[in-house]
């Protein structure tokens, strides 16, 4: 796959799923804008980065809203069009019910979802009448089903994907696609210790790994597949299809 005629912005791309899917798109040419907030992994992130790779980091709280409009622009202008938008940024707060605060809600709520929707709307706005543009959210498999004490997360990813199909039907009148991608469990840290019994419980036996999601946004914003939208793709190993009985 080549991008090196496309320029990619990928939020929450200094560590973990979001640094996988920066350097898949920089491996296969892309200029890519990483915004997060984390401005020491940012820079880390583009110092790793090879002659020739095109990747700029900007750190930003996309949870303000104002700012996050204001960079838009100033990226549009300096870059030229933005054609892959891809909506990684999140984070999760876990706690008893009773014990969430309702500040809480909304700082999940806004960074998870909220700010995918303003940059999916700036991207909109930016790309009427171009031919070609891809977005890709970055949802979970806690959508579909959830733990004690997850409100906040498992909300904000239930709405990504409503979103996403919201989205592509919006767009059907532009040559825009907007897909989503719900990774299941992707170990982003220490692959090498986990125990057997981790990967056994997977159908697919192993783990899933950032390069995983990474593949698949590669997939999804090739200018061939653009059949493809308004789809939520799970990525889990199997374990959305497995039934789970304590014995």
């Amino acid at each position: 796959m080549d991008y090196s005629d496309k320029t990619a912005l990928v939020t929450g791309g200094a560590n973990g799923i979001g640094r996988a899917i920066a350097h898949a798109f920089l491996a296969a040419g892309a200029t890519v804008l990483v915004l997060d907030i984390d401005e020491k992994a940012g820079a880390a992130l583009a110092q790793s980065c090879r002659n020739g790779e095109n990747l700029f980091f900007h750190a930003i709280d996309l949870t303000q809203a104002e700012a996050v409009c204001s960079l838009y622009a100033a990226l549009t202008a300096r870059h030229g069009r933005i054609d892959i938008l891809i909506n990684n940024a999140g984070k999760g707060r876990f706690k008893p019910l009773t014990e969430l605060l309702t500040e809480e809600w909304d700082e999940i709520l806004n960074l998870n979802l909220r700010a995918a929707f303003i940059l999916s709307r700036e991207f909109a706005r930016y790309n009427r009448g171009t031919p070609y543009g891809r977005i890709i959210n970055i949802a979970s498999t806690r959508f579909l089903m959830s733990e004690p004490g997850s409100e906040a997360y498992a909300a904000s990813k239930g709405g990504i994907v409503a979103l996403t199909h919201a989205l592509a039907l919006s767009l059907s009148d532009e040559r825009i696609t907007v897909n989503c991608i719900s990774p299941g469990w992707i170990e982003t840290r220490d692959y090498a210790g986990l125990r057997p019994e981790d990967h056994r419980q997977h159908p697919s036996g192993r783990v899933g790994e950032p390069d995983d999601i990474a593949r698949a946004c590669l997939f999804l914003t090739d200018a061939a597949n653009d059949f493809i939208d308004g789809q939520n793709l799970i990525i889990d190993g199997g374990m959305t299809r497995k039934m789970i009985y304590l014995e």
